[in-house]
């Protein structure tokens, strides 16, 4: 977990790559740990054609049933149809906008919000822009994205900078943004 927040999470990722590993973890990661889902990234990884939304697009009904035994990821049957209904949603995105990085990063403007939180407690678990990003995605058809799931993701993906301002992170992340 130390060595995920030190050389991760938060880094602004502009890159669909990323952004796509990052939002099948995030929607397998509801209700979970964020530990737990991290421990299965590599089984996440191979089940999940490298994060590759061409190829997860593609997936069938066969491929769905492999998953759900799969012991590498978690065995849930929403969470796996959303991780694939969610690829093709990316791909429409991605045609859109020309990357869904583009249309995400346009959500802030192109550069990451800074936050100033002294502690953990103060860090929200939604916010307006997270419901907002929410609720757009819903109606382009991408499933389990509720607004913590996405709040989540903007934060691992660097479109938030949560690290708290006491965090070596903080300093260096806010830097970049400016």
């Amino acid at each position: 977990m130390l060595a995920y927040h030190d050389a991760e999470w938060g880094v602004p990722a502009r890159d669909d790559a990323r952004q796509f590993e990052f939002l099948v973890l995030e929607s397998a990661q509801a209700g979970l740990s964020w530990r737990t889902i991290l421990h299965r990234r590599e089984g996440y990884q191979a089940a999940f054609a490298d994060f590759d939304p061409v190829r997860v697009a593609a997936f069938t009904a066969e491929d769905e049933a492999r998953l759900l035994d799969d012991p590498g990821i978690i065995r849930n049957r929403q969470k796996v149809a959303a991780a694939i209904k969610n690829a093709r949603a990316f791909l429409a995105v991605q045609q859109e906008f020309g990357s869904f990085a583009a249309y995400l990063w346009d959500f802030v403007g192109g550069k990451p919000a800074v936050n100033r939180w002294k502690t953990s407690a103060e860090i929200p678990a939604h916010t307006e822009l997270s419901d907002r990003v929410s609720a757009d995605l819903k109606r382009r058809g991408f499933s389990f994205v509720g607004s913590t799931i996405v709040y989540a993701h903007l934060q691992a993906t660097g479109l938030v900078n949560d690290h708290l301002v006491g965090c070596f992170r903080w300093k260096q992340l806010a830097t970049d943004a400016a």
